[in-house]
């Protein structure tokens, strides 16, 4: 007979431990099966897309000034209204520094604006990062601790995120943007946020991407 006042199996309460562990291995698998299999990366699926970018409120990178005024925060509002690309980057990313210069072109297509989260960065290593390579955000909040990009799903920098007038999350592309990407996700992507006409307004006009 068991004792009416013995413990539960060991088994039963290690179950509930073992199920945070057996999920991770899955999504493990996925990433692995991804990597050799002959899959992209860059395409890893994200829950946000097709759904509203998070709340989120992000200081403005001291010091950072354009067109003689300084360059403001990044909060969610201000995603509303135009077509938006929001690139998480960091000074110490070696990726970032690869596709800064897709970054730079597509910061002259005025359909869309380009803004950045600096992910776990010092402020200084920020400012001198863009001043060596070019500023191409209109906008860029500072997330010291990552918090921001852990409401985006962020697996890592770089990330970018293409987010609709409405708010809404069209793409995610995990890791540096490459021609390719822009050219085949990227620039239809843009074309369909911005609807049949593929503009902003009646003045805007794309810039070439290289």
């Amino acid at each position: 007979m068991t004792d009416a006042g013995s413990s539960p199996p060991r088994s039963r309460l290690r179950l509930p431990l073992l199920i945070p562990l057996v999920l991770f291995l899955a999504l493990a698998a996925v990433f692995l099966f991804r990597l050799h299999g002959g899959g992209d990366i860059s395409e890893v699926p994200s829950a946000l897309v097709g759904r509203p970018a998070p709340e989120f409120a992000l200081p403005p990178l001291d010091g950072m000034i354009a067109d003689g005024a300084a360059l403001p925060g990044l909060a969610r509002a201000d995603l509303i209204g135009q077509v938006t690309l929001v690139n998480v980057f960091a000074s110490w990313c070696g990726p970032c520094r690869v596709e800064h210069p897709l970054l730079m072109e597509l910061a002259k297509d005025r359909r869309i604006r380009v803004v950045a989260i600096d992910y776990k960065d010092r402020p200084e290593n920020a400012r001198r990062f863009l001043g060596r390579l070019g500023n191409p955000y209109a906008a860029i909040g500072v997330d010291p601790a990552g918090r921001a990009a852990i409401d985006w799903g962020v697996y890592g920098v770089p990330e970018t995120f293409l987010v609709d007038r409405a708010g809404i999350v069209r793409l995610k592309h995990v890791g540096p943007l490459t021609p390719e990407a822009v050219r085949d996700r990227l620039m239809p992507a843009i074309a369909a946020a911005l609807g049949a006409d593929g503009r902003s307004s009646p003045h805007a006009a794309p810039a070439p991407v290289r």
